[in-house]
């Protein structure tokens, strides 16, 4: 009996240990080695390396985000297969107009998920950590839109990670040259699979975001 008792302990803690205080178990890296074997397109692609004349602005690689904490130890993005080419192709419709993408985040490790929940509890503006992020499973992007000759952003509405409702895309703006190019970015991304975030203009999902699993792996890992 001692021993049964043992054994079951041995179990359920490891059980807990699997999952974190939210419940969630998130894919590990050995966990999505395994999963490509099976789906290629599982794959996470280096945005930089994938799409041409990408440029990265990775925030949370900086103190200049609203955590005014550096999350990422390096400046690195990273999209799912079909995401990347997705994008690849979006990038290339502007590049037809003069314009090109600059990425503020891309893939995010679960782990940064539940320090953003805990800096800045509204879900609103920040994911839960009970059911994880568009981010954490390679699919979503966060971007803007720059000139290709200035290498300047066009000017939106608000600045990156702006928590107020003038970050909607649905609300009504005054400044004509704003809206042009919220409207600008919103149909570049959806004309090629991405729907825009509800709260945030920049927040692009991919269409079939739910066949992909949450992930807390580095990208210290992702690089080995």
């Amino acid at each position: 009996m001692k021993f049964a008792l043992g054994a079951l302990f041995i179990l359920l803690s490891g059980s807990v240990l699997s999952q974190n205080k939210y419940g969630l178990k998130p894919t590990t890296l050995l966990e999505y080695q395994a999963t490509l074997k099976a789906n290629p397109e599982k794959e996470l692609v280096d945005l930089e390396k994938f799409v041409p004349g990408i440029v990265l602005d990775i925030r949370y690689a900086t103190t200049n985000n609203f955590t005014s904490e550096k999350i990422y130890n390096l400046a690195k993005a990273y999209a799912r297969r079909p995401v990347a080419e997705a994008l690849k192709r979006a990038q290339a419709d502007l590049e037809k107009q003069g314009l090109g993408v600059k990425i503020y985040d891309a893939y995010r490790p679960y782990k940064a998920t539940v320090k953003f929940y805990e800096t800045y509890h509204d879900t609103t503006y920040v994911a839960s950590p009970y059911r994880g992020s568009r981010h954490n499973r390679g699919c979503a992007l966060d971007m803007t839109i720059i000139d290709l000759k200035t290498k300047e952003e066009l000017k939106m509405p608000t600045g990156y990670d702006s928590f107020s409702k003038d970050a909607w895309p649905t609300t009504p703006i005054t400044d004509p040259v704003a809206r042009k190019n919220r409207e600008l970015i919103i149909n570049a991304m959806e004309r090629h699979g991405f729907k825009v975030n509800a709260s945030e203009w920049w927040h692009f999902d991919f269409v079939g975001w739910q066949k992909f699993e949450v992930m807390d792996i580095d990208f210290e890992e992702l690089m080995k």
